[in-house]
């Protein structure tokens, strides 16, 4: 890879890890948040996403969108098992995509595609490129497991 792209990957990493640990721990710390407003009004799969609002499943709900996107964000920021959180991540992206869709309409001027799809697409982008090899924890972990294999 030459360097340009190297910089490029470890920029979008880092942007999108801090864009991640940004909505989770503004979650954390607000006492008073909860999925319950988006899950309430979902246009797809409503019986789906009701399920995620029953009282014994809503506290698990709120703690994987939680600790989900804060440890997802730490994940990218510190390029370490990126390839694992990058699919878990997108994973976590189309369960936010489907409530707000309303076929094929997802926004007032979005036709299909929205924010969400395209954080999914970079989050496989991440996975698939091994983002954090590139000046990422993952790098030094495999760089140093190798020299102790090679002697």
């Amino acid at each position: 890879m030459k360097k340009g792209q190297k910089i490029s990957l470890f920029i979008l990493r880092i942007a999108t890890g801090w864009m991640m640990f940004y909505a989770g721990i503004t979650k954390i710390l607000d006492p008073e948040w909860s999925a319950v407003g988006y899950l309430q009004g979902a246009k797809t799969f409503p019986d789906f996403f009701q399920w995620f609002l029953q009282p014994n499943i809503l506290p698990i709900t709120n703690f994987i969108n939680e600790w989900g996107l804060t440890l997802l964000g730490l994940s990218l920021i510190f390029g370490v098992a990126v390839r694992l959180s990058g699919v878990l991540g997108a994973l976590l992206m189309l369960l936010y995509y489907f409530p707000v869709l309303d076929f094929p309409y997802i926004a007032p001027y979005s036709y299909i595609i929205d924010d969400h799809i395209i954080y999914a697409l970079v989050l496989i982008l991440l996975s698939t490129m091994r983002a954090g090899r590139t000046w990422g924890l993952d790098g030094l972990l495999i760089r140093n497991k190798l020299k102790k294999w090679l002697g």
